[in-house]
């Protein structure tokens, strides 16, 4: 992320927890795919960008073992600090501002990250420059514009609220400079910072119980957001909330479009 002051889903609040917890849910499964496919393992160096949360640092931990090092950074390294140990070395770094912290790495991975990084452009000449020769980027966003709906389908009064709040959400993060089609041009962004055998594919999660933790935790961390925007009342996101609960809503998330290629 960047210290812009502008991010929308701050990772102070409490909802960030669970927010993280269903993203390890949702997308950890596709994440670690794509990492075993790329051949981490023993020795390897790795910088986590923007990991925000602790499972796929966790995870390359694992991997890289004692002879190898994961570099996590974020702006803010609060959910991060109980993974600080060895091979983990955890830094407060500004992925749009700064140069990357260090070079040679074996593997640069990010999550859910540029999309909000209005300097996107540059974070991602960083994680090009931060790799070895034949060193590999894996990056994975969020295409919103692709698929922006929490129920496609739209069949009552429920479905209806829960899309116009949504709708709302994405106005709000696009004011904030998101780019809410990034993940479709992925692949032609790693081909043009000169990347090898540049491959992507898509996860698009629909109707499982961390879809609706997932909806429920964003919704009431940008509840105030919504309100003094005018985009929805408090008894909207009441109504919202419980149909949530209620467990009879079937709720998506966007696409998660992975891309990965090599360095020359």
């Amino acid at each position: 992320m960047t210290r812009t002051g502008r991010y929308l889903l701050d990772n102070q609040r409490t909802e960030a927890g669970e927010r993280f917890d269903a993203f390890a849910t949702l997308f950890d499964p596709t994440t670690f795919r794509h990492l075993d496919g790329l051949g981490v393992g023993p020795g390897w160096r790795c910088w986590e960008a923007g990991a925000g949360g602790t499972s796929v640092v966790s995870w390359l931990a694992k991997k890289v073992g004692p002879t190898g090092k994961v570099v996590a950074t974020d702006i803010d390294i609060s959910r991060l600090t109980g993974a600080a140990r060895p091979p983990v070395e955890v830094r407060v770094h500004d992925i749009g501002a700064e140069q990357p912290p260090a070079e040679g790495f074996d593997l640069v991975h990010a999550r859910l990250v540029l999309v909000h990084v209005p300097e996107r452009e540059r974070a991602l000449r960083s994680m090009v420059q931060a790799l070895r020769p034949g060193g590999r980027l894996l990056l994975e966003d969020a295409d919103p514009a692709l698929q922006p709906l929490p129920c496609p389908d739209e069949h009552g009064p429920e479905q209806q609220l829960a899309n116009r709040l949504r709708h709302g959400f994405r106005t709000l993060l696009a004011d904030r400079g998101a780019d809410l089609s990034y993940g479709r041009r992925l692949p032609r962004l790693l081909r043009e910072a000169g990347l090898r055998g540049v491959e992507a594919d898509a996860h698009f999660p629909l109707t499982t119980p961390a879809c609706a933790a997932l909806e429920s935790a964003t919704v009431r961390q940008i509840r105030a957001d919504l309100v003094a925007a005018g985009l929805a009342t408090d008894e909207d996101i009441d109504r919202h909330l419980a149909n949530v609960a209620s467990g009879g809503m079937d709720l998506a998330t966007a696409p998660m479009i992975s891309a990965w290629g090599r360095k020359a």
